[in-house]
C-alpha cells in the first residue's frame, strides 16, 4: 500500500513542502535537525492540519485541502511509536501490549497478539514490569504495542536514539523483521544514518522543510548526488547477497549478482538473503584485472556515470551485474585511468573495510 504525500504548511519562520510516495517497507526520513522531519509525521498522523495539498494511504484520503477532508488520527489507524515509548510503569508488559487494541476499541485477537509477541522476541517479558526491562526491551514493547492497534501506517520517530550501541544491535534484527513481515507503509525518523541505511527500503532526504530526494534506498545511495546532502561517506552501494556456506579465516563467502565476495564470518540462517553496505571511498578501480593484493574482493565493472564532487573527487558509478555502486576518486585518478561511460573496469574491495554493521537481513 502506498504513502503518497504532497503538502505544503507555513510557520512564521520555516516552511513545510514535501511530496514523495512510497510503498510498504520501511521508508528511512533523514535529515539535520531543523528539517521539518518530526513536522512531516505530526502531519501525516493528523497532529499537524496542512495548510494545502494532500496525504493518501492506498485509495484513504487522509487529507484533500482542496476537498475539505482531514480524517482525525484516530480514523487515520496510525501506530505511532515516540523517542521515550510512552510505556505505563504501573503496568506490566502483557497489560501494555493490551492498551493499544484497548484504545481504539478492538476485539482480542489471540492469534495477531502471538505472532506479535514472537515477531518481537516478548514471549519471556509478558509478566514484568516496564521498570525492569533494559532500553531495547521497551523499544521492541513500544513497538508492539503499536503494532497490537492494528495500524495501516506505523510512524516511529528516532525510536532508538536513548540507546546505546550494543541495545542498537540487540534490537535492529527485530526490526529487519518487521520490515519483511508487518507487510504496511514504516515511516523511520532517525538520525543515525548508518542504522537508517542498514533498515531502510526507501529513504527521503529532507533539508530546509524540504524533500530533496526520495526513492528506492539503493538507488539513492548509489546516486552521486545524494552526497551533497548526505556526505560522500555516507553513499556507495547497497548490494544484495547470499551466503554460500563456504567460511575461512573468520570470513564468510558471499554470491553478490554475478560475483563472490568475502566479508567477515556472519551467524544465522546460511540461506536468508542479505544486504551488504559499501562505501564509495573504499572502493578502489583498476582498468586491469589486479594481482598480488591483499584486498580479497576484485568485481567486475563498467562505468555508467561520472559526477563532479567535492573539490578534487569525483564520484563514478558502477554496475556490477546487476547491481550499482558509486566510488569516490580523485579527478587526477579518473584521468589517469582514462575512464569514462562505458570503461570496463574492476572494482575492489577490501574484507575488513564492511563491518558487522554494515550487513543486515535484506
Amino acid at each position: 500500500m502506498n504513502l503518497s504525500v504532497d503538502i505544503r504548511h507555513s510557520f512564521s519562520e520555516f516552511t513545510l513542502n514535501a511530496g514523495f510516495d512510497v510503498p510498504n517497507g520501511i521508508t528511512g526520513l533523514i535529515g539535520p535537525s531543523g528539517s521539518g522531519k518530526t513536522t512531516l509525521i505530526n502531519a501525516i498522523a493528523g497532529i499537524l492540519r496542512p495548510d494545502h495539498g494532500r496525504i493518501n494511504l492506498g485509495e484513504c484520503q487522509f487529507f484533500n485541502e482542496r476537498i475539505g477532508t482531514c480524517l482525525t488520527p484516530q480514523a487515520r489507524k496510525v501506530g505511532y511509536v515516540f523517542q521515550d515509548y510512552r510505556l505505563f510503569p504501573h503496568l506490566n508488559v502483557a497489560k501494555n501490549l493490551d492498551y493499544g487494541r484497548w484504545i481504539r476499541g478492538l476485539p482480542n485477537d489471540t492469534a495477531k497478539r502471538s505472532r506479535t509477541v514472537e515477531l518481537l522476541g516478548l514471549e519471556h517479558l509478558l509478566g514484568r514490569r516496564i521498570g525492569s526491562l533494559s532500553g531495547g526491551e521497551k523499544a521492541r514493547v513500544g513497538i508492539a504495542r503499536a503494532l497490537l492497534s492494528n495500524p495501516q501506517l506505523l510512524l516511529m520517530d528516532e525510536p532508538l536514539a536513548a540507546l546505546d550501541a550494543d541495545r542498537k544491535k540487540e534490537i535492529l534484527p527485530y526490526l529487519e523483521r518487521l520490515r519483511d513481515e508487518a507487510e504496511l507503509p514504516i515511516i523511520y525518523v532517525s538520525h543515525a544514518l548508518d542504522e537508517v541505511i542498514r533498515l531502510a527500503t526507501s529513504l527521503v532526504i529532507m533539508k530546509d522543510g524540504t524533500v530533496k530526494m526520495s526513492g528506492a534506498a539503493k538507488d539513492v545511495i548509489c546516486n552521486a548526488d545524494s552526497a551533497t546532502f548526505l556526505g560522500a561517506d555516507a553513499v556507495g552501494a547497497l548490494l544484495s547477497g547470499t551466503p554460500t556456506g563456504l567460511v575461512a579465516d573468520g570470513l564468510s563467502e558471499i554470491t553478490v549478482s554475478s560475483a563472490k565476495i568475502w566479508v567477515p564470518e556472519i551467524s544465522g540462517d546460511p540461506s536468508r538473503k542479505l544486504r551488504i553496505r559499501v562505501r564509495a571511498n573504499d572502493i578502489i578501480l583498476s582498468r586491469k584485472p589486479p594481482e598480488g593484493l591483499s584486498a580479497l574482493n576484485v568485481l567486475p565493472a563498467k562505468v555508467t556515470r561520472i559526477s563532479g564532487g567535492m573539490d578534487a573527487a569525483r564520484m563514478v558509478q558502477l554496475s556490477v551485474g546487476d547491481e550499482l555502486m558509486l566510488a569516490q576518486l580523485t579527478a587526477r585518478s579518473v584521468h589517469a585511468l582514462e575512464l569514462d561511460k562505458g570503461t570496463d573496469c574492476f572494482a575492489i574491495l577490501k574484507s575488513v573495510a564492511v563491518s558487522h554493521n554494515d550487513i543486515g537481513g535484506g
